[in-house]
């Protein structure tokens, strides 16, 4: 499902050394929450133990995650999938260049990664706080898709056809994210048949 990356993409570029030690860390720190979760309860269990289980410190937690509820919400894709997103071809429109982006993104995910990344979701879903939560990132988060969608398209963040799009795609990345008893895999298959939808016009 991946797209072809070239030399020049950013996003080709291996990371170094350093970026992936960082990942692989911050990666550890949120298997053992995850783990600790299942055992305890989201509620139940403190940032302490969560850096006791993954052997940091609580001040290395914190450089990683600015809160518990961060282990959950937050991963390393999203700065991948808008990299790719804005080195897409400037000939390509907005919706095709956000499928691009997810399928490059989440096409050849490791099955360890995209089990956590399912399993982190259905927290989300499951915990008030984490919904909570979840509705101040989600904010920050359509006001990030505007300014992209924007920029792609040569308009400002004001512009009612800018705002009109950034919202419709963000209504189908919830819709697809809701779906219970659906594998990522599945949901990420559904998020690019309802983007299309979207891309090619709705029919009701």
């Amino acid at each position: 499902m991946s797209t072809t990356r070239s030399a020049e993409d950013p996003a080709a570029r291996a990371p170094g050394l350093r970026e992936r030690k960082k990942a692989r860390t911050r990666f550890e720190i949120q298997q053992e929450a995850l783990r600790l979760f299942a055992e305890k309860g989201y509620a139940a269990t403190t940032v302490e133990q969560i850096a006791e289980a993954a052997d940091v410190s609580p001040s290395t937690f914190f450089r990683y995650f600015p809160t518990k509820a961060a282990v959950v919400l937050t991963d390393d894709f999203d700065p991948i999938f808008i990299e790719t997103f804005r080195t897409q071809p400037p000939e390509i429109a907005v919706v095709p260049a956000i499928r691009a982006a997810l399928r490059h993104t989440f096409g050849d995910m490791p099955a360890d990664q995209a089990a956590a990344a399912a399993e982190r979701n259905e927290l989300m879903l499951s915990e008030p706080e984490l919904r909570a939560a979840f509705a101040e990132f989600l904010i920050s988060s359509t006001r990030l898709l505007l300014e992209m969608v924007a920029e792609r398209a040569g308009r400002t963040v004001e512009d009612p056809e800018a705002i009109a799009v950034s919202g419709a795609i963000m209504g189908v990345i919830l819709s697809a994210l809701v779906l219970s008893g659906r594998s990522l895999e599945e949901k990420i298959d559904e998020l690019d048949r309802q983007l299309q939808r979207l891309e090619t016009g709705f029919r009701l």
